[in-house]
């Protein structure tokens, strides 16, 4: 009873982090650091992985089902001499974009020495009480980058109201790429969200924000798919491998499901209705909260666990 409890909270704890622009790795690696968890079922978190694809995937379903569509006409117009970059519409330019979008991801896989990839910074800044502080920093810098991206989006929309610049609904290659960078960094560093950082970006470059939102959680699919695979391989060559009970992994996956439906529904509303601040306050006191925690920590010697 006690492992489908656990795989429960761990399904709603990644299912909210995952889309929320709260951090889901730095909420994973406070949960792990405060209850003394060193090590992780692997093959559990692809499944929590899933799950949270399958939410992204359900939720944007209709603008998928046209990407694919938008997709197949353009390698027809490729190959017929009829594609046009300045004449493409908006299911088309979206497609060129998250491809730009993700070509920083290969970024990761540069060597850096000492046979380690840029990849692998993400799994020793997240593990052990001497980084712990690099998780608190990040949550602070989340908050200031939520912070940009609000003031910049009002600036935008006065601006816009006053008639001085015109809308922008569409990403440009720059803009692409800038927010593909702002992924590697927040997938290298725990506790700087993903989303909303990439959300921040996208603001700061005068998109319109809930088109930079739907940009951020359709990019977000292939990345999650990404780290869902890596983290099968690791799953299939670890000691243990897949042989686990099925039950609360179920459990976990389907929780993560519906818990990141509601979050990325949640997420819109609470961008439309400018209350996007809450999540501003609360990743700086929890930032400031690990950051004091840590600072003890590495000056008394004694970790803070609540086991």
């Amino acid at each position: 009873m006690t492992e489908y409890i656990f795989s429960f909270f761990q399904g709603i704890l990644q299912g909210l982090t995952e889309f929320l622009p709260v951090s889901s790795s730095g909420h994973l690696n406070i949960f792990q650091h405060f209850f003394g968890i060193t090590e992780g079922n692997l093959f559990f978190n692809v499944m929590l992985h899933l799950g949270t694809l399958i939410s992204v995937c359900a939720f944007y379903r209709k603008l998928i089902v046209r990407l694919v569509k938008a997709v197949f006409a353009m390698i027809k117009d490729i190959f017929t001499g009829k594609f046009s970059f300045k004449n493409m519409d908006e299911d088309r330019n979206l497609v060129v974009m998250l491809i730009i979008g993700l070509l920083p991801l290969f970024l990761l896989f540069v060597p850096i020495g000492g046979g380690m990839k840029v990849k692998d910074l993400a799994e020793m800044l997240s593990g052990g009480t001497r980084y712990f502080i690099v998780t608190g920093i990040s949550l602070l810098l989340t908050s200031v980058l939520l912070t940009a991206g609000i003031v910049m989006n009002k600036r935008r929309e006065s601006l816009v109201a006053q008639g001085k610049v015109k809308p922008k609904e569409r990403y440009n290659p720059l803009d692409a790429v800038l927010v593909g960078i702002t992924q590697v960094v927040a997938a290298i560093l725990p506790g700087l969200s993903r989303s909303g950082s990439t959300l921040a970006t996208g603001q700061s470059r005068g998109i319109n924000k809930q088109k930079a939102l739907d940009y951020t959680f359709i990019l977000a699919i292939p990345s999650i798919l990404a780290a869902a695979v890596l983290e099968l391989f690791d799953a299939i060559s670890a000691p243990e491998g897949l042989s686990v009970n099925m039950g609360p992994v179920l459990l976990g996956m389907v929780t993560a499901a519906v818990v990141g439906y509601l979050s990325i529904a949640l997420f819109k509303w609470l961008l439309k209705t400018d209350k996007t601040y809450i999540f501003v306050i609360y990743t700086a006191l929890a930032g400031i909260a690990v950051t004091v925690i840590s600072i003890i920590e590495l000056t008394t010697g004694n970790v803070v666990t609540f086991v």
